[in-house]
């Protein structure tokens, strides 16, 4: 046989070797013919034009979770943190990710982490840490309005973590100690309120029947029994707010009586009627005799001694 066929048969399997392409179902090919760009093409088994007429650029469709590296961050209330972040992007148009745009990959990754920096840059550090879901719809939306132009889809952005300096720490956790202090207060508070609302209930109730406050009084000292103690008690009378206003009333008539004048006598009274008023030993005074002289014996002696 002619050697010739030989040459074109291999040239010839050769050529349909290196023509032929297999594409995977979430694989498209941006194919260019002598530098012009064709149609699109997959997935399945393709066909090039073989010796370097027809090239090839292989683009997946499937969605790729790309990590934004932290980013170092001034807060609008100037404090230093540091964001990371996840994004979620697929392409959509892959003609356009290959036209339109050197390196879709390296271009998408810096684009999120400019955008992240400036989003974070403008808000409060507690705005970020209390709001996050709505820092990453801002987040998607701005890259995707970015790369809309290069045919690519963003489906989402996720902030993983928010890196704080050790002294916002410290300052952070005496916040939240403090608050929680204030909330316990707050609570005792309320509970002594509505204690204090039921025991005044409690209290009415038991006055309408005194019987009931004598089982109440019962009951405790049989609660307090039932614990095996060595406690001895002495109850006392439960009525013991009557028997002190008992004693004070008692107390209050004998001071009255002790401060109160004497009586006079009428006979007094009836004396007294035009002049002047006379005692009781008046009478008895004027019917005593007068006393008799003293001796002169006993007058010489009383004179010498003086």
């Amino acid at each position: 046989m002619d050697p010739l066929f030989f040459i074109l048969a291999g040239a010839g399997a050769l050529a349909l070797a290196t023509s032929l392409r297999i594409l995977k179902e979430y694989e498209r090919a941006v194919v260019f013919r002598l530098g012009r760009a064709r149609p699109t093409r997959g997935p399945g088994l393709i066909f090039l034009v073989p010796f370097g007429v027809e090239r090839m650029e292989r683009v997946s469709l499937r969605i790729i979770a790309m990590d934004i590296p932290p980013q170092d961050v001034i807060t609008r209330d100037n404090v230093s943190v540091k964001v990371n972040a996840v994004l979620y992007f697929r392409v959509a148009t892959p003609r356009r990710a290959i036209l339109e745009i050197e390196d879709y990959l390296f271009a998408t990754s810096q684009l999120a982490q400019t955008t992240l920096r400036s989003v974070i840059g403008q808000a409060e550090l507690d705005e970020v840490l209390a709001e996050r879901e709505k820092f990453n719809q801002i987040l998607r939306d701005i890259i995707d309005q970015g790369t809309d132009a290069w045919g690519i889809d963003v489906t989402g952005v996720e902030v993983k973590d928010v890196d704080l300096p050790n002294e916002m720490k410290r300052a952070i956790a005496r916040q939240a100690e403090a608050e929680r202090e204030r909330r316990a207060k707050v609570i005792n508070a309320q509970g002594e309120l509505q204690a204090a609302s039921n025991l005044r209930d409690a209290a009415r109730q038991l006055s309408e029947y005194p019987a009931s406050l004598q089982l109440r009084f019962l009951q405790t000292a049989t609660e307090i029994a039932a614990e095996n103690n060595s406690t001895t008690l002495f109850p006392l009378p439960v009525e013991l707010g009557p028997m002190v206003g008992l004693f004070k009333g008692i107390a209050t008539a004998a001071d009255d009586a002790s401060e109160a004048p004497a009586p006079v006598d009428e006979r007094v009274l009836e004396g007294s009627e035009g002049g002047a008023p006379r005692l009781p030993g008046a009478e008895a005074a004027e019917d005593v005799p007068e006393a008799a002289d003293e001796p002169e014996a006993v007058a010489r002696e009383r004179d010498a001694a003086g």
